[in-house]
C-alpha cells in the first residue's frame, strides 16, 4: 500500500467490475508466451501458459482475475499490460485528486466509466 500512496498523484486506479475486465481482456488482451507478446485470439495460448494451474480458457482467466483466486499472481503475470487509447473527451484536471474534481487517485467503482472511454 505504501507504494500506491507514492504514485497516487500520478495514476488513477479503482475496482473494475466483471464487465470491464471481460471487455479489456477480449478486446485488448495479450499474454506472455516465451517472453513474447501474444494476442489472446484463442484458448490454446491461455492453456499453453496457464494449463498447469487449471486455467485452460479465456473465461477461466477472467474468473481468476475478477475473483482473485488461488492462482491470481500467475494469471496476472501472464497478462501483458493493456494498451489503451486516450479517453474520449480528454482528462479534466490531471494534477488534482479525483475527490477534488481531478483525475488522479482512487476512483473506486467509477474506474469502469474511464475504462469504457479508453477501450
Amino acid at each position: 500500500m505504501n507504494m500506491l500512496h507514492r504514485v497516487e498523484p500520478y495514476v488513477t486506479y479503482g475496482y473494475p467490475n466483471l464487465k470491464s475486465v471481460k471487455e479489456l481482456i477480449y478486446k485488448r488482451g495479450h499474454g506472455k508466451l516465451n517472453k513474447q507478446r501474444v494476442a489472446l485470439t484463442d484458448n490454446s495460448v491461455v492453456e499453453q501458459a496457464l494449463g498447469k494451474y487449471g486455467i485452460i480458457c479465456t473465461e477461466d482467466l477472467i474468473h481468476e482475475i475478477t475473483t482473485v483466486g488461488p492462482h491470481f499472481k500467475e494469471a496476472n503475470n501472464f497478462l501483458w499490460p493493456f494498451k489503451l487509447k486516450a479517453p474520449l473527451g480528454g482528462m479534466k484536471k490531471k494534477r488534482n485528486h479525483y475527490v477534488e474534481g481531478g483525475d488522479a487517485g482512487n476512483r473506486e467503482n467509477f474506474i469502469n466509466e474511464l475504462i469504457r472511454r479508453m477501450n
